[in-house]
């Protein structure tokens, strides 16, 4: 079975590492080497950025009408 492709673009995957502090371990030991929690607190706060990304799109929406 084939592994899934990453939805993440890994310009937006580094800049979350940097923003989260694992970088380093990226740089050192590539994306595999991360826990299991920097993994999980990446996606989340990709989540974040996506939801309030939307809420200002829906704002900037609401403002043009």
């Amino acid at each position: 079975m084939s592994r899934r492709r990453g939805i993440m673009s890994n310009r937006l995957k580094e800049e979350i590492a940097k923003e989260l502090g694992f970088y380093d371990v990226v740089e050192r030991e590539g994306w595999g080497g991360i826990r299991a929690r920097d993994a999980g607190n990446m996606v989340k706060r990709a989540i974040e950025m996506a939801e309030q990304g939307l809420e200002q799109q829906a704002n900037q929406n609401n403002t043009n009408k």
